[in-house]
């Protein structure tokens, strides 16, 4: 009875040490750094969960139209360090996003991507992304004129 009950915790204790893995992705496994995005519009929502918030606008694009997309941002706890609250990134509120596309093309039910940094009107640019595993260091690839 004794090695029965020992077996059943290890297996238990093996499939509890697995079950953060399973939930957590490198940078580069879900998204191109080779296509970097930048979107101007307002936030239309945004998703405080773990392990990484999820920040929802409509973009404006060049031709007049608009598109939907959904942008990863680091855990609820780094952004609210960065100084980014629930009463900072309100509806409405006109934003620019600068990140990485995902390596899925669809932009169905939105486009998807991980936020690297979000521009607001008055100038302030603030760090939104996630520092983990593959993620780009520092800095922009086309740091231009925001």
């Amino acid at each position: 009875m004794r090695k029965f009950l020992t077996f059943i915790a290890l297996i238990g204790a093996t499939i509890y040490l697995q079950s953060p893995m399973q939930g957590h992705h490198a940078f580069s496994s879900e998204f191109d750094i080779d296509k970097p995005i930048r979107l101007r519009g307002e936030i239309t929502r945004m998703e405080w969960v773990n392990p990484h918030s999820w920040l929802h606008m409509t973009a404006a694009l060049d031709d007049g139209t608009t598109e939907e997309w959904m942008l990863e941002g680091g855990t609820p706890n780094t952004l609210l360090r960065q100084g980014l609250t629930d009463q900072i990134l309100q509806i409405g509120t006109e934003i620019l996003v600068r990140g990485y596309q995902s390596k899925d093309p669809d932009c169905i039910p939105k486009c998807r991507g991980s936020g690297r940094d979000i521009t607001f009107p008055d100038g302030r640019s603030v760090f939104m992304g996630s520092s983990g595993v593959g993620a780009p260091p520092g800095g922009f690839p086309e740091d231009e004129d925001q």
